[in-house]
């Protein structure tokens, strides 16, 4: 294979590092242990040592890449993690923990550099600034090394124990195993006002999109990896999740409130949300605006005939003065912003993309209780 970047010519072994860090020296030389080894070989039967080979010692251990977008969240951090390697453990697969810290103001970057000192499974990942829980999501996806991504938020209102059941449809021939918010531990009011967006959502969208499937899933990497192709840069992931397609279902639950902390979400927060899945995965809004176009058009050349055959034929009943042509004024006054700014939105849109900025900036790496910085090519500063 090609060289990277921090290969080197030639690898050796240091000894010496390993007994000034942790103490350990080998016991058997080299040739001696080869010779053992040799041994070893030759006393085992024809049908042996296949089992002992990851070909052939049954089924291959899935491996999964938990990613959890972080922000305001520096007392959940470490509870995420431990919940999470009690859930891979319980498993039993390989596994990696990869914290974005997406611009948090908070100490995020600290608790997960102090994490990464105890545990080489995480990876932490900085942003230059805050670019949203998409981008910090792809991010980490674009890091991942794994047969498998989770999200998470890193509020801990998606609990980790329903990896369980991802992991149990995965293994079953599922690509895609979304949560499925069946109920929200918020007031009646704003759970209805979710669960109507996604019913509104779903209709207009030109993919089948499952209602209340929020971010959290596990993806199969073929899924991730046709994710990271596609371009757009106002991400919308559970929209682009069900345009990938492949095989998806569903696992219920109940979203409980964040466990630290006050939400950042607001009504003109979400309200954007909603806007971006709308605007990114429908032409409805187009359609209906052409369509109410065609419509008014006709009631108006009806009406005139209405309001001529009644100057004609009744000229006391007919429609007068300042008032009527006012309101008619307004009303298509009115429509016609809205109408722009409709057409403003998927301008908006095409703007974002053809800037052709940067997705995203990675300012920095933790792994190991060390933080390098990166380079705008990816690699780390001396």
């Amino acid at each position: 294979m090609a060289g990277r970047s921090w290969d080197l010519s030639n690898w050796y072994a240091a000894p010496e590092k390993a007994a000034d860090k942790l103490g350990w020296k080998a016991r058997i030389g080299l040739f001696e242990g080869l010779g053992l080894t040799a041994e070893w070989y030759s006393s085992l039967g024809a049908t042996e040592f296949p089992t002992m080979t990851k070909l052939g010692g049954g089924a291959p251990r899935r491996s999964i890449s938990a990613i959890i977008a972080c922000y305001m969240d520096e007392q959940a951090i470490p509870i995420m993690h431990q919940r999470l390697t009690a859930v891979f453990k319980k498993l039993d697969v390989d596994y990696e923990i990869i914290f974005v810290n997406d611009g948090s103001p908070d100490d995020c970057g600290g608790q997960i550099q102090e994490i990464s000192v105890a545990d080489p499974h995480v990876l932490g990942i900085v942003h230059s600034r805050n670019f949203g829980s998409q981008m910090a999501f792809r991010s980490g996806m674009e890091m991942s090394v794994m047969q498998a991504c989770v999200l998470l938020d890193g509020d801990l209102q998606d609990p980790p124990e329903l990896i369980e059941q991802f992991y149990e449809q995965w293994v079953n021939g599922a690509d895609v195993v979304y949560g499925r918010r069946v109920q929200r531990d918020m007031p009646f009011a704003w759970g209805m006002l979710y669960k109507a967006f996604y019913r509104i959502f779903a209709k207009l969208s030109y993919v089948t999109i499952p209602h209340d499937a929020g971010d959290f899933s596990l993806m199969d990497q073929r899924v991730v990896g046709w994710l990271l192709h596609c371009p757009e840069r106002d991400l919308f992931l559970r929209g682009l999740r069900a345009y990938v397609g492949f095989r998806q279902t569903g696992v219920d639950y109940v979203r409980p409130k964040r466990m630290f902390g006050d939400s950042t979400n607001n009504l003109i927060k979400n309200l954007e949300w909603a806007k971006r899945g709308i605007f990114s995965f429908s032409n409805a809004p187009l359609k209906l605006l052409s369509a109410g176009g065609a419509i008014l058009l006709c009631l108006s050349v009806i009406a005139s005939f209405v309001v001529v055959a009644m100057r004609l034929l009744f000229p006391e009943s007919a429609p007068r003065g300042i008032t009527t042509l006012l309101l008619f004024t307004l009303f298509f006054g009115a429509l016609n912003l809205f109408s722009v700014g409709l057409v403003g939105e998927y301008i908006a849109k095409i703007l974002e993309e053809v800037k052709g900025r940067p997705r995203l900036i990675r300012a920095g790496i933790i792994r190991n209780g060390e933080k390098s910085q990166l380079l705008p090519d990816g690699s780390v500063i001396p």
